[in-house]
């Protein structure tokens, strides 16, 4: 990447650049939408693109960060709580709504197909995961300790990849059937949840 005079202007154009990706990766997917694309949708020209990203793929690894950085804001989030396994529980309805919204979750599917052809992609999300669950997974123990309930290596990772497979699947399961009842699945999640977490 070439070096930029003004650092805040050169993250508000990355920041132009990713948005439109984002608007052309839902639109065509990953390998349907070419740099031109791109950039006719950013508003500028496909050389200027390539003063912040040398590919598709360097732009897909920022959509990695970006993921990896919301996430990370999301469990300190989790962390400052009160009681943060119950408000797992009471937050099922948002997390839930939030995997059901397309514009939420079609940028993380053309992820996750790439990264399973593409292993610099692969790596990349797994490295994600891992960091995610080294802020996760003590939460988790620390608040089940708490409540005098089983901790073991075992348990915990069984339970922790469990509950991340229930709202990674759920956007497939949307796709496969669009008119599900919010409402019998809310009450769905918050019976597994309790389960997984509270016993």
């Amino acid at each position: 990447m070439k070096r930029r005079s003004d650092p805040e202007r050169a993250q508000s154009r990355r920041s132009q650049v990713l948005q439109a990706a984002a608007v052309c990766f839902a639109r065509s997917g990953f390998h349907g939408a070419s740099m031109s694309e791109i950039s006719k949708e950013a508003g500028m020209s496909a050389g200027h693109i390539y003063n912040y990203f040398d590919s598709k793929e360097a732009i897909i690894m920022a959509f990695v960060d970006l993921e990896s950085e919301h996430v990370a804001a999301q469990l300190r989030e989790l962390g400052s709580k009160e009681d943060p396994l119950q408000s797992m529980i009471d937050e099922a309805p948002r997390h839930i709504d939030e995997n059901l919204d397309p514009q939420f979750f079609q940028l993380p599917m053309e992820m996750f197909a790439e990264a399973a052809r593409n292993p610099k992609i692969a790596e990349a999300m797994r490295a994600s995961d891992v960091a995610a669950m080294a802020e996760f997974r003590p939460i988790i123990k620390r608040e089940r300790e708490r409540r005098g309930l089983p901790v073991d290596d075992e348990l915990l990772d069984g339970r922790i990849n469990t509950m991340v497979s229930l709202f990674h699947g759920l956007p497939i399961r949307a796709l496969h059937r669009p008119n599900m009842d919010r409402n019998s699945l809310v009450e769905g999640y918050r019976v597994a949840m309790k389960a997984l977490l509270l016993t």
